[in-house]
């Protein structure tokens, strides 16, 4: 692991680390409006077939082993790419130990999963489709049945992807993967302040902004997605959660569990309690909050940060401007 200190911004963060980052960070404005395009792999371009494939497959609950769930019914793109639960079911009537971040901008970052496990879209996919908690394929073999037993579905895939071998698990992430790179919401309130337009943010919002970085939120959270800066894909950005336990906090949404974070996929003592920092675009509409799902509402949410990450408590006007600027961030959703 390399720990790489940003100038400036992070100078008043307790704990940041970008947990395995090889390469210098790329040049960045502290904040950014959102870009209209994700950035696409070299071996998987957007092309309007595997995109359409894609968005098919996305709500098509033969992706799981029993028929009974999609991606879209965990992250539901009417509900902000959430589904406002606790936790999801997964098609066996068992949940994941994490409750659900929205999939709206995550193709921005830089590896997925809360624990960064996956270093791109394609294996986030993929890890879904194969995990007993989520859509639990057994193998590839009973999925691609199911696929290719649609005329459809073939001649699709041969679109997207040629003759040789088109209906793969493989191909599935790859098409999924690309639809998902669509699902970004620009063109927010804070986006067009960030373009020139000064009266885009309510005066709460602004003063929201103003505390937003006074009192160390924009140490983790800046950049494009608001969720740290451009470190290359598949290497990630983290911070420790909670950053100082033992408020009353810990105990009443049960923030301090079992679960360790990025350490649940490195087992590397170093990276305990490590998570990776979410964006925080769109963080008005995908209540409940944190990987526990326990903390019911945007208010609130502000306030556990506050109090567990920065060892600050909030008056009530702070946190009436901190939760305005963030409704700020709520962009134009896919249609």
């Amino acid at each position: 692991m390399r720990m790489n200190v940003l100038p400036g911004i992070l100078r008043n963060l307790t704990l940041v680390v970008l947990v395995g980052c090889s390469q210098p960070l790329l040049a960045f404005e502290v904040f950014s409006p959102l870009p209209h395009n994700a950035p696409e792999p070299a071996d998987n371009p957007q092309t309007p077939a595997r995109i359409a494939l894609g968005k098919q497959l996305y709500s098509d609950t033969r992706l799981s082993v029993n028929n009974t769930i999609s991606c879209n019914t965990c992250h539901d793109v009417n509900r902000a790419g959430a589904d406002g639960r606790v936790r999801s079911v997964g098609a066996l009537g068992k949940s994941p130990r994490r409750s659900t971040p929205t999939v709206l901008n995550a193709a921005f970052q830089s590896v997925q999963f809360r624990d960064g496990r996956a270093a791109s879209l394609e294996a986030a996919v993929t890890d879904h489709l194969f995990d007993l908690d989520v859509l639990a394929n057994p193998d590839e073999a009973g999925l691609i049945e199911r696929i290719t037993a649609s005329k459809g579905y073939r001649r699709q895939f041969t679109r997207a992807f040629g003759k040789e071998q088109p209906v793969t698990a493989h191909n599935i992430a790859k098409a999924v993967a690309a639809y998902v790179r669509t699902l970004i919401t620009p063109e927010s309130a804070f986006d067009r302040y960030l373009k020139g337009d000064k009266k885009a943010l309510s005066e709460n919002a602004r003063r929201g902004f103003e505390e937003f970085q006074k009192i160390g939120c924009s140490a983790c959270h800046f950049g494009i997605n608001i969720s740290g800066p451009p470190v290359p894909m598949g290497e990630g950005f983290y911070e420790l959660f909670p950053n100082y336990p033992g408020s009353e906090y810990d105990r009443k949404y049960n923030l301090v569990t079992d679960d360790l974070g990025r350490y649940e996929a490195t087992k590397e003592d170093i990276h305990k309690r490590l998570f990776q920092v979410p964006t925080l675009r769109n963080i008005a509409l995908t209540a409940p909050y944190f990987h526990t799902g326990s903390v019911p509402t945007l208010d609130e949410a502000v306030r556990v940060m506050a109090k567990t990450q920065l060892q600050q408590d909030l008056t009530d006007k702070q946190v009436k401007y901190l939760a305005a600027f963030l409704n700020s961030l709520s962009g134009t959703l896919p249609d």
